[in-house]
Formats: C-alpha cells, structure tokens, sequence
C-alpha cells in the first residue's frame, strides 16, 4: 500500500496493521494447511487530496538462519559507525565482521553451499562476539516498545480508532513471534475505543496484560495538557483512567507517563502522590528554545513541598539534527549509544529507559527494531540492551538513587520554552474547556445538594459520560489548538452535546431545591456555587439586577409579584431615572419574605457614577479615555495615585506580526514583538449611564475585523470588567491587550492549578527571557506591598508580564495545521482589578472565581416547602482554603469535599453542614481512606499546610 494505513484481515479476522513501516505480516504453518487464503484489507489513504494505491502483495519465504546473520552483521555494522577510529574495540569488531563475510560462498546466492557457509558465519560470529563481550561492563537500556498515538491530531478522533486497531493489532503479532517483547500503552480513552469497535483485538490484549508482556501505565484517562486543564479536571484525569485500568484489567500504575506535553504544572508532584502514584517521565522537555534542563533523573519538588522522582528519556531524534529527544525512538545502536551520552546523571545512574516504535499516528514498534534489539545484546561496546517494562525500570531505579544525597532536586515548575501559543490556539475549545469545567462542577455540587435535601437521584452515569468528553478533549494535540479543522468542528459538536445534557441535569436539580423552599408565593430562588457569601448581577426579564449577599454554597428566594409589565421583585433597587439615559430604567422591587428589607444597588449608601465626554467615574475611580477609545489615566481616589504611567495607554489592543520558525499554531517566537501595530481606529463611542453602573461601548476596525467591547465601571465595585465581542478574519496575527501600571515589582504572580505561581518579570539571564509568554489560569497580579493590579480573564491563558507592564493573549489566528484557526465571532471577558495589599489581602482568588462562576436563577412556586428562605448548605471558616469541589463518592453513597490552600501559609479550617454526620474519612485523590476524622455534630475541622490539597469522605 503506497502511503496508506490499512488493517490486514485473515479469513475474517483482523491480523496486523500496514503501512510504510510494517509492509510484511508473517504467516504461521498452520495459516498455510488450507486450500485458500482469505485476505481483505481496510486501508486509510489520509485526509489529503492525494491517490493511494493498492500496488501488490506477495507470498515469499525467508531463510531463518540468513536473517538471522542478515540483522546480526547489519547492527554490528551500525554500531562499528558509531566507535572513534583509534578504538581497539572498534577494530577487533571490523576484523571478525570481516572474517565472517569471507566464510560465506556467494558464488551461488540462494545455493545449499551458499545457504550452509551462511549459517557457518552466523555462528563463528556470535561466538566471537561473545569473546569480546565478556570482557566489558557498560550501562543498561531497558527497552520497552511503545507506540505514541494521538487522540487527534491532523486526525480526527473517528480516524483514530481505526489507528489504535492497527497499532494494536501489529503489536499482538509480533509477540506471537517474540516471546521476549514488550509493549506499553497509556490511555484507557484508546483501550475504551478498541473495547467498543473491535473486542476480538481487546480480548488479546487483556491476554497480553495478564501474562505481562502487555503494561499499562500512564496516570490519565489521556496523556492530557497540564498548562490549561484545571486542578479538578487533571484529578479526574488519574481518577477516571485509574479506575477503568482497575476494573477492566485488575492493573495498578504508578508513572504519570506524558512524553509529548507542552509544559508540566508545579501542581503535578503533589496530585501524582495523592492518587497513588510515585513517578513522573516524559521528553517532551528536551525542546526547550534556549535553556536546557539542568537533569536527567531527579526529585520533582511540589508547589506543596511533595516529591517525586522524575526521569527524562535521552533517546536521540536519529537522522534529525535538532538535539531533541524522542519517545518515538528508533531501537538501533545509534540511538542505544545516543542515549547514555546524551545523559547528565552518570554519577548516580548507569540504567536508561528507552520506548521505541513509530509513533504520533501510531504503527509502535518493527520487526527490524525488535530484531536490532536482540542482536545488540550480543554486540561489545554498546550498553548493554534488554527487553523489560517501564513500570519495573522505574521501581528499579527508585532502589539505585532514591537514597543517594547526589540526587539533585528541582523546586519549581517545569516550563517548556516551546509551544507558548497552545495558550491561546483555537480560542473556542479554550472557553468551551473553561465553561465545561465550570458547569461539571456546579452540576456535582448542587445534585448533591438535591439527593440530600430533595430525594432527586444523583446522576451518576450522565457526570461520568461528561466528564469522559470534557477529559477526551483536554488531550494535548486538543485542548491547546494544534489539530486540524475537522478536530475543533467534532469537538464543538460535543460540547454542545455537554452543555446541552448538564444544563438539563442542574436546573433539574436547582428547581428540585427551590420547590422545597417555604412559601405558597411564587418566587425567584437565587443560587451561589462558590463557598462563600457573594453579589452578584443576575438576568432577569431581559434585565441585569445587583443581588446582594447570597449565602455560600446556597440559596436566596425572592417573592414576585404580577404587574402589568410582567413579573416584578417586590422592594426597590434600581436608582432612579436619569435625563441622559439611552432608555428608561425599570425599578425593580425585591425583598426578603421576612419583611421589606431592602437589598441591591439601590440601598447602598454610596452608589455613584459619572460620565461626561471621555470622563467616567465612580466612588473608586476616574477614568480617562483617549480619542482612540484607550484609557490614557486611572485614578484611584481612594489611594490618591494614579495608576497609569505618564504618556502610556492602557486597554491597548496590540497586534502583532506571528510567523514562528516551525510550528504555527504551537509557537510564539520572541521575535514577534518586533512587528507591532495599535489598534486604534475607532468608530463608536457611546457611554451609557445606569443607576448603578457605566458602560462605555467601543467599536474599533482592524484590517478586515471588528473588535467591540463594553467597559463597565461599577458604582460599587473596583473591578473593571471590559466584556468583548470580536469578529476576527486575519491570518497569523496575535491580538493583546497591554495595560502598563505605575508598579514597582520584580515578580509577578499567575493563578496555576490548586495554586499560584510567581515569575520574574525581569530578563536578566536566558531562563528570564525563556518565558517571555506564560500560562495563567483566571488571574494574573503584579503588586507592591501595599498597592497592586490583577488583570482576570473568563477563558483566556497567555499572560505576559514584563517590567511595568502586564498582557493578556486574546487570539492567536495560526494557519497550520487549521488555515483558518480562530477566525470568526469571539467573545470573552477580562477584568481590571486595581486593590490596596497585594493579591492576597485584596481576594484576588475571590474575585476571579466570582467572574467565572455566574450565579444561578429558577422560578418555582411550592405550597408544601418546608425550606427556609436562605441557607447555606456549607459553611467553610477558613482563611486562605477552598472548597473546590463537592460530589458523590465513586463507590458508596458519601459525599466527596476537596478543599486546596492557597494563601502559602497554614490554616485552620472549620466545615458545616447544618445536619447530622454520621463519619468524615480523609482520603487520597482516588477516595482511598487515610484516616477517620474526629468530627463534632454537625461539623469538622482540620488544619492544612501551604498549597496542600486535602480531600474528605463526609457520611450523613
């Protein structure tokens, strides 16, 4: 088959994958004893418009022996190439090499006489081989095959499928023809595949894996990007892809195994230990652009302090000049020997690992790999090569240096100095990802709640089935923008598939709470998902309304009433009219059932906004815009400084020429910044004043793209909120925002997984400028002590901050491998957030999940409701811990509370519930029990260190 995958079927059954690197299948005898051989193949000629085609297939035989001596000479040849020419070895090698070809008749190839002086030289040379070898002692390889297949990649997910059988299937022939290979395979999502399509293929591999020659390994449901995914989705990354190894192989692994990922979370160390695990390899580290990685094998020093030994795999890219390192490994002695020079801890370690097998699109490992493999064994010279499991090379090397002091250690987070646009690639799946983990989260949190209170079953199979989509897609070919089209055109589909089923799954669940709320009046129930008491705006009738103080984790009801004009809150708190208003104000009137309390904007006692020409104002600040819609001054009144530099523009919307060296959608060159342009052509500015609020409208023109945006300016509030749609229909242009701050600071810090991470904000040495763009999940900060400025986001990644200035990547626009990534309607949020103390004192963490996490709305109506009013259904006391996450346990009927520190500093934390507990168990990721708690009647408390996530099983 000329350039196509095919998956070779005999009489009916499927037999081995082909392709350019697997072109033979070996029959047995017993295939032969039949009259005819039945022989289909389904082949895959790729999603180019380029012809394939079917060319020829033959019988032949080949001569054991022959080839045995065939791949003998040809490694020892292979390896010869690699000695220095003054090397006595090399020559002892030369000598026998060459006596063994003069021992063979090649007057008549293919002859008895020639066939007989062949095996004759076969075995002079391994003898003398075996001379040789015995007279050294070098490093040992374990080679384990592997094949790297991507989720999606210039593939997409229906494609890869068909992918894993081949692989899949090659790799079980050829451990029917050699007992001594081994192969390991990550990700359940690919093992769930093949269970689905093809079970006759599945049931061999469980075969394999019993008898062990098959390993599973790996940590995840996929090898899934650690930049973008949150903290919860790479918990249930392990918790789903553990627990499907367990029930459908009785198997356990202890490597997180992601070899081509974009970058590795400080947050790793401690979630690998809580889930059971012990040790962390990858490659992918080797692409650093500027600085390489100080080790090879080391302890990996958590955000919390957790350790866990790492080991990097050397392998040479063979025939490749760039100095990268591969998990597609060629099994040959260039790469054995590449390997153990490429290596920085010989000191400690004298044993590699190395995976071999064509990979990315799958294929793993060859006959002439696993071949060259076995004849190194018996070649001098070369490190010593044997066939072995990554599992065990790991357990084994954990025994050699665990203990050694010359174990180096690295404290911090592994930044890859590469791939700095899959922050920002193919915006859509990064605001479906944000939005898919948000709605999981509320999904969980208040179908607990329901189940509880309520009796509404908790739906266990439909959150599973999501999150397996939402985990699928956070695979690290998805999730960071570097697929195909045709990917983020299946993805999209799925997620509104998600949103669409969790929508129904919640409001069935919130109207489920409100119905048991007491009252016959009907009623607007409000509801909280964050753990701690909020405002928040809410839609309703078409209109926003301030709702204040709703109780953490709960709920707050509001009578309606009926009017001409539809149904209205009873209690006013919308201001009154202004003059200058685009439209008339509706006062709404909301209450409390106890009474006319008033709460909203309307009762407070400071509420004020200005706007005059390019001037707005609130009880915080002053605000000053340029002709060209950019904010040229920011007072802060309430500190009396101003926050802009002098001649500088905030809210810059900057473009950026992007044409990285290599890879499109992957790559930021630092060079970018060289070719910038202002956006600067506005064509509307409409300021609209509320009671509560100011909205500036702008529209600006860029080429052939229209950037509009609302400022919004808070009577009450100091955040800054700029809510942006974009119609974008460039190509390979970087659009930014910039606000340069009147700060002092040589550190910034970024929101990471259960964390946050500070980084140099100066380019004082290579490792400075290495990270000239960054990954930040909901918040970014630059403070001094006293005073400081976060800039937030609702789905945006790609921070950069440097000096006085702080920037946040919007679109990326690549043109490989999608010539049209990010083009068409954007929307998103990013907030400006100026605050007295640095981000700590001020809650930065507080209001980025507030921006984040919309409060919910039903209307319900109940005569029989026995619920109060308000209620919260927990309350946290704590300083600096979060509840992250409430669900049902995997295995019984408790509840599950994940809380996570992130103040770096200890705290004390109390929980209540409001209702009998009947058993608080603290237990690891995987709900596996640690210890019983001491709890009080209704409550627990426990005390937790800086960065520590802890997780409990609470029984009522």
């Amino acid at each position: 088959m000329a350039g196509a995958e095919s998956l070779l079927y005999l009489n009916g059954q499927p037999l081995q994958g082909l392709d350019r690197n697997h072109s033979l299948v070996k029959l047995k005898d017993k295939d032969l004893k039949g009259e005819s051989l039945k022989v289909a193949v389904k082949a895959f000629s790729g999603l180019e418009a380029e012809k394939r085609w079917f060319k020829k297939a033959a019988l032949i035989f080949r001569d054991s022996t022959l080839e045995d001596f065939y791949q003998l000479a040809k490694t020892l040849k292979e390896s010869i190439a690699l000695m220095d020419e003054g090397n006595n070895l090399r020559q002892k090698l030369l000598n026998r090499l060459n006596q063994a070809f003069n021992l063979i008749d090649f007057r008549k190839p293919g002859s008895a006489e020639f066939l007989a002086t062949a095996a004759e030289a076969s075995q002079y040379l391994k003898n003398s081989l075996g001379e040789l070898k015995a007279e050294t002692e070098l490093p040992k390889i374990t080679a384990v095959g592997h094949s790297h297949l991507d989720v999606a990649w210039l593939w997409r997910l229906l494609h890869t499928r068909e992918k894993t059988a081949r692989t899949f299937s090659t790799v079980l022939k050829l451990m029917e023809e050699y007992p001594d290979y081994t192969f390991v395979q990550s990700s359940p999502q690919l093992y769930k595949f093949i269970k689905e399509d093809y079970p006759e293929i599945y049931a061999r591999i469980k075969e394999k894996i019993k008898e062990g020659s098959w390993e599973v390994t790996g940590g995840m449901w996929v090898e899934a990007d650690c930049n973008l995914t949150s903290g919860e989705s790479l918990v249930r990354q392990f918790l789903h892809g553990k627990r499907f190894i367990k029930e459908e192989f009785d198997q356990d692994w202890n490597i997180l195994w992601l070899p081509d990922v974009f970058g590795y979370s400080w947050a790793l160390p401690q979630i690998i230990k809580k889930s059971g695990m012990k040790y962390f390899m990858t490659t992918k580290i080797s692409w650093s652009q500027f600085n390489r990685p100080e080790y090879d094998t080391f302890k990996w020093r958590g955000i919390d302090g957790t350790e866990v030994l790492t080991h990097f795999i050397t392998t040479p890219e063979v025939n490749n000049d760039e100095p990268f390192y591969t998990y597609n490994g060629l099994l040959n002695p260039e790469s054995v020997k590449g390997s153990w020079d490429n290596y920085q801890q010989k000191e400690i370690n004298d044993q590699l690992l190395i995976a071999y097998g064509w990979g990315d699109g799958g294929g793993g490992p060859t006959r002439e790999m696993i071949e060259s493999g076995k004849k190194m064994q018996q070649i001098p010279g070369l490190p010593e090569v044997e066939f072995g499991g990554a599992e065990e090379y790991f357990e084994k090397l954990a025994a050699r240096v665990e203990e050694k002091p010359e174990l180096p250690v690295w404290d911090g987070e592994l930044y890859l100095e590469y791939h700095r646009g899959t922050y920002t690639s193919q915006a859509e799946i990064k605001k479906n990802n944000r939005r898919a983990e948000i709605m999981l989260h509320d999904t969980e949190l208040f179908r607990s709640f329901a189940e509880q209170t309520a009796g509404l079953s908790y739906p266990v199979q439909k959150l599973q089935s999501n999150w397996e989509i939402l985990l699928k897609n956070q695979f690290h070919d998805i999730l960071p923008g570097s697929s195909i089209k045709e990917v983020y055109q299946d993805s999209a589909r799925e997620f509104r598939e998600l949103f669409a089923e969790l929508r129904g799954e919640l409001q069935g669940g919130l109207e489920k709470i409100a119905a048991q709320i007491e009252g016959e009046q009907k009623k607007l129930v409000v509801f909280n998902s964050l753990p701690w008491q909020r405002s928040g705006y809410i839609e309703f009738e078409g209109r926003q309304i301030m709702i204040d103080d709703i109780p953490a984790s709960g709920y707050k009801a509001y009578n309606l009433s009926q009017s001409d004009e539809g149904l209205k809150l009873e209690a006013e708190v919308a201001a009154q009219k202004e003059a200058d208003f685009k439209e008339s104000q509706i006062k709404y009137l909301l209450s409390k059932s106890q009474g006319q309390q008033t709460v909203g904007a309307g009762s407070r006692n400071l509420l004020k906004v200005e706007a005059e020409k390019n001037q707005l104002e609130n009880r915080y600040y002053r605000i000053k815009l340029n002709q060209q819609g950019q904010i040229i001054s920011l007072y802060d009144r309430q500190f009396q400084r101003e926050l802009i530099p002098e001649g500088k523009k905030a809210n810059l919307l900057q473009a950026f020429e992007d044409r990285p060296m290599r890879f499109n959608a992957w790559d930021i060159d630092i060079y970018y910044q060289e070719k910038e342009y202002s956006i600067d052509k506005l064509e509307e500015l409409e300021i609209e004043k509320m009671s509560d609020r100011i909205v500036a409208r702008l529209k600006w023109k860029f080429l052939d793209s229209t950037i509009s945006q609302q400022l919004v300016i808070y009577a009450n509030q100091r955040r800054l909120d700029f809510k942006t749609d974009v119609d974008w229909q460039e190509e390979q242009i970087l659009l930014k925002t910039a606000f340069p701050v009147d700060l002092r600071s040589t550190k910034a810090t970024y929101e990471i997984q259960f964390g946050n991470v500070e980084r140099n904000t100066h380019w004082n040495t290579s490792w400075d400028y290495a990270k000239f763009e960054t990954v930040g999940h909901k918040w970014a900060d630059l403070s001094e002590r006293n005073y400081g400025v976060s800039l937030l986001n609702d789905c945006k990644y790609g921070y950069d901050i440097k000096d006085q200035t702080m920037r946040l990547t919007l679109i990326k626009s690549g043109v490989y491998p999608d010539p049209a990534a990010d083009q068409g309607k954007h929307s998103f949020t990013y907030s400006l957030y100026p605050h007295a103390g640095d981000w700590f004192e001020a809650e930065t963490v507080k209001e980025a999940y507030e921006l984040n996490y919309p409060l919910k709305t039903v209307i319900t109506q109940n005569e029989t409701g026995k619920e109060p009013q308000q209620k919260s259904f927990i309350d946290v006391e704590a300083e600096s811990t979060i509840l992250e996450t409430v669900k049902k346990a995997e295995a019984s009927e408790e509840l599950v509370f994940r809380f996570y520190e992130y103040g770096k500093q200890r705290d004390k934390v109390k929980v209540s519930l409001g209702q009998k507990l009947k058993k608080v168990t603290e237990c690891n990721l995987m709900e596996e029990d640690i210890a019983e708690l001491k709890a009080e009647v209704d409550s627990f408390e426990f005390k937790i260190k800086p960065y520590e996530i802890k997780t409990f099983k609470v029984k009522l």
